[in-house]
């Protein structure tokens, strides 16, 4: 099984829409794809991950990770606990509900990319972009094992 389902394309669309999503915030999105799982919840398997890139660095603890095992079909999406304290509660499972939608017609890029579209607002509303001191922390190319 191949440990990248995303054409050269497909993973240029993903990062665009990270670059545009941080533009107007100090937050960070990261993409990670597996082919399998680790552990039976995606949720844990995306919160170690989230540490093996470092992603609890951001100096405003702001970053949210996007994390796939596409041949086990599960995903989650998870945020540091800066950007987890200012978000409405239901923010994660509606965010998850409307990747999902996309998910199940077979429309990853898609579903991924309204997803980090959606977290982009967010993290535009709660951590604005300044200028002065913002820099981009972390990479917006997709990882993957």
């Amino acid at each position: 099984m191949q440990t990248n389902p995303f054409t050269p394309e497909d993973q240029q669309r993903i990062v665009n829409a990270i670059r545009e999503a941080e533009k107007a915030t100090s937050g960070e999105i990261r993409v990670h794809v597996e082919p399998h799982c680790a552990t039976a919840d995606p949720v844990q398997r995306a919160i170690a991950v989230f540490a093996q890139l470092g992603m609890h660095q951001t100096k405003e603890q702001n970053g949210v990770l996007f994390y796939l095992a596409h041949a086990d079909r599960k995903f989650a999406v998870v945020g540091d606990k800066g950007i987890n304290d200012k978000v409405p509660a239901d923010f994660w499972e509606s965010t998850k509900d409307l990747i999902r939608s996309h998910f199940a017609s077979g429309h990853y890029v898609e579903g991924l990319s309204r997803g980090i579209e959606k977290a982009g607002q967010q993290l535009k509303q709660y951590f604005p972009y300044d200028g002065e001191t913002d820099t981009n922390e972390l990479a917006d190319e997709i990882s993957f094992d």
